[in-house]
């Protein structure tokens, strides 16, 4: 370096630790997760050495004794290097009894505040490294996680409306210890990470170091498998897409005709992608066989489905669905102008004929309800009423969807007139481009 040259940003820290935190991807704004532990310590003040403005997020879960003295260690720290703190403490329920435990339910808790403060632009920076990589290798290999599970973590991924970057899951912890030691780094040490009640733990401490001692490019080794398994899982991504562009019939759904000219692998590919494509989590089948077996082959009179977290996969005239679970009113509700109304996955809203204009017609009672039995619809004017039962399985309406389909009356409770059937049909005195009544009613479906 000349005379009178600036440093570059980072350049009082090692190379292979500021090189990864310098060249970040594209980003407005970036975000460091700091539990004042030695690895988010350590990346914080690489990440404010080299880029000058960052915020410092910490989540104090108040699960350990001495959650208060981590939170002030985390504010003198963040005072010391002139960066702003965030602090949000979350209730984790200690008997949780969900998937995964008590660490799934903090990792759940941490991760709703992550994406709560992600706006679009944000980069949030995490402090995994190597040793943490291979752990969550081994931990889902023991788990009996496919190809998805083993590429491990990926170091850059969406999350909320930003993004998750992790710049040090090629440097190893023995590396981020050296210097620490070397600057002297103060840290807190969380006393969880030592109890081997947590397989994680369990593993970090009995399990890995082993491991090392017998084969030292364990870490390597494991990455480059993590590596390989991620190629694969993005190849069964992409030939999913493929199969999808053949097998869906353009309304969210799969027909069954072209998915029984699949194998089975890809059969079973299509579904896994579907699925997490949607946003939930495949569920743990013992043999897909088995469910692909019922879901296809059963009597047409039969109703085979596939429960999963926050959704159920059917089967109904020659089509595969993917159900949300969703919540209907258990009364009827009444529907106002200018309050849009929600109503399992659909919204309901009156609107004026037009914008900014009040109808002169007055509004008669809306009100909403689901079906009881025995309701009739005239969805042509000047034709018989027909049963709505009969109308809905003419209209290929599946029987789950009916039960929870917003029906819309007017008039008075008990002696109103049916003029919408949920998203499927509306009568012509709210809809068109002149409605009869002065208002027109919009009916929005969630997942269309």
């Amino acid at each position: 370096m000349k005379e009178g040259d600036k440093p570059s940003p980072g350049s009082d820290w090692p190379t292979d630790l500021s090189g990864p935190v310098t060249a970040l991807p594209d980003h407005s704004r970036v975000w460091i997760a700091f539990s004042g532990g030695l690895d988010s310590t350590l990346l914080l003040r690489v990440a404010a050495a080299c880029h000058g403005s960052v915020t410092a997020l910490h989540i104090n879960h108040q699960l350990q004794p001495d959650h208060e003295q981590t939170e002030q260690f985390c504010r003198a720290v963040c005072q010391a290097l002139g960066v702003r703190l965030v602090i949000e403490r979350v209730d984790v329920p200690v008997g949780c009894s969900a998937s995964g435990g008590l660490e799934q339910a903090a990792r759940d808790a941490r991760y709703r505040v992550f994406r709560s403060h992600l706006q679009a632009g944000d980069l949030l920076l995490m402090a995994h490294h190597a040793d943490d990589q291979a752990e969550t290798v081994l931990f889902r290999l023991l788990r009996g996680s496919g190809v998805d599970g083993l590429s491990g973590m990926p170091a850059y991924r969406p999350l909320g409306e930003g993004s998750l970057f992790r710049p040090w899951l090629d440097i190893s912890r023995e590396r981020l210890e050296q210097v620490a030691a070397d600057i002297g780094l103060d840290w807190i040490e969380d006393a969880s990470n030592r109890s081997e009640v947590h397989d994680r733990n369990y593993l970090r401490h009995s399990v890995m170091p082993g491991l090392k001692q017998r084969w030292p490019e364990l870490l390597k080794r494991m990455s480059r498998s993590a590596g390989a398994c991620a190629d694969s899982a993005r190849l069964n991504r992409r030939l999913a897409e493929l199969r999808w562009q053949e097998c869906g019939d353009g309304q969210g759904r799969i027909r069954l005709d072209r998915f029984r000219q699949l194998d089975e692998m890809e059969q079973r590919n299509l579904i896994r992608w579907w699925i997490e494509n949607n946003g939930w989590p495949v569920p743990s089948m013992a043999s897909w066989r088995q469910v692909l077996a019922e879901l296809l082959d059963a009597a047409d009179d039969r109703a085979p489905e596939l429960r999963g977290e926050g959704f159920t996969l059917r089967r109904y005239r020659g089509r595969l669905y993917l159900v949300p679970e969703v919540t209907v009113p258990g009364r009827p509700a009444e529907l106002r102008p200018g309050q849009p109304l929600r109503w399992g996955a659909w919204t309901l809203r009156l609107e004026p004929m037009e914008d900014g204009a009040s109808p002169e017609t007055p509004v008669l009672p809306i009100r909403v309800s689901t079906r009881q039995g025995g309701e009739r619809v005239k969805p042509s004017p000047g034709r018989p009423s027909r049963a709505l039962k009969t109308w809905l399985q003419e209209q290929g309406v599946p029987p789950w969807e009916r039960a929870r389909l917003p029906l819309v009356y007017e008039g008075a409770p008990g002696a109103g007139e049916l003029v919408a059937i949920g998203n499927l049909w509306c009568s012509e005195r709210y809809s068109g481009s002149a409605p009869a009544a002065g208002w027109r009613l919009v009916v929005e479906r969630e997942f269309d």
